[in-house]
């Protein structure tokens, strides 16, 4: 595995933002508003987005089709990089994603462009929520993105398949980004087996933002994950820590709430619906890792 490349900073305000639209090469930019269970992200991007933003869909454009592999896969490096190309993205181009507010979604797009090769990317800091609060234009003409020419070129990011997942639960640090109820097990609303990886802490995502769903500072990320173990010194196969959600969406917001921290992580992108896949693989409940 290897650590992050060269990178800009992974977030942006909506002052910086703001300033970048207005000056005379702007950022491309992703609208990736989702919400599980719908309603679809495309009907609140023509209800209104930024303007010059593209619409990139989870489900069709950073995730491949679900399977074995989980229900959000990374997509193969051919169609992820048609999607980006449709979408605008060039190589020296910087790339800006957003989502309504938190950064889950938003932070998948960053993970999935930089795992792929690029390195300007960067999440809205509070989503649509915060631009629209600040008053800032919001626009529901469509208009297409010139043709972009990125090129995709996969293993950017480290990550874990199943196997690394549990044996980084063993002798590292493994996070669940989901929800307390979830790693406990007394809930799935998705998934056919509740609970978790065994040795896996659970570290939801919500406790990354503040209220209106902002990155904490840096230093209160660090005493966050420094209270769960982690201390970014190199675990297996130089890796600190991993992160699992219930489909590898969420955990790419603790991966990036880690990078923030200065601690690099890895991304078990099956995650949990792609553990439970195979019933043959160990599930343990309750508040304790097992």
């Amino acid at each position: 595995m290897r650590g992050y490349p060269q990178a800009v900073h992974p977030l942006t305000d909506v002052g910086t933002l703001a300033a970048a639209l207005a000056a005379g090469d702007p950022p491309v930019l992703l609208d990736v508003r989702w919400r599980l269970g719908g309603p679809p992200g495309i009907d609140s991007y023509r209800a209104g987005h930024l303007p010059g933003a593209v619409f990139v869909d989870l489900d069709a454009d950073l995730a491949g089709p679900p399977g074995a592999g989980g229900r959000h896969p990374l997509p193969a490096a051919g169609s992820f990089q048609a999607a980006m190309r449709r979408a605008g993205v060039r190589a020296g181009r910087p790339v800006v994603a957003y989502d309504d507010g938190d950064s889950t979604t938003a932070a998948r797009a960053w993970w999935t462009l930089r795992y792929f090769g690029h390195s300007s990317v960067q999440v809205l800091d509070g989503g649509f929520r915060a631009w629209a609060a600040a008053g800032q234009p919001v626009t529901a003409d469509e208009s297409p993105a010139p043709p972009g020419d990125f090129t995709a070129v996969p293993g950017q990011l480290p990550v874990l398949d199943a196997s690394g997942a549990a044996a980084l639960a063993r002798s590292g640090v493994l996070l669940d980004a989901r929800a307390g109820e979830r790693y406990r097990g007394e809930t799935e609303p998705i998934d056919p087996v509740a609970g978790h990886i065994p040795g896996a802490l659970s570290a939801p995502t919500l406790a990354n933002v503040d209220g209106d769903g902002r990155f904490l500072a840096p230093e209160e990320l660090r005493r966050r994950f420094a209270a769960l173990g982690v201390d970014g010194a190199p675990g297996a196969a130089g890796i600190a820590v991993g992160a699992y959600c219930g489909s590898g969406v969420t955990a790419t917001h603790e991966v990036l709430a880690l990078e923030l921290a200065g601690i690099p992580a890895a991304l078990y992108v099956g995650s949990w619906s792609g553990w439970t896949a195979d019933p043959v693989r160990p599930v343990a409940t309750g508040p304790n890792p097992g």
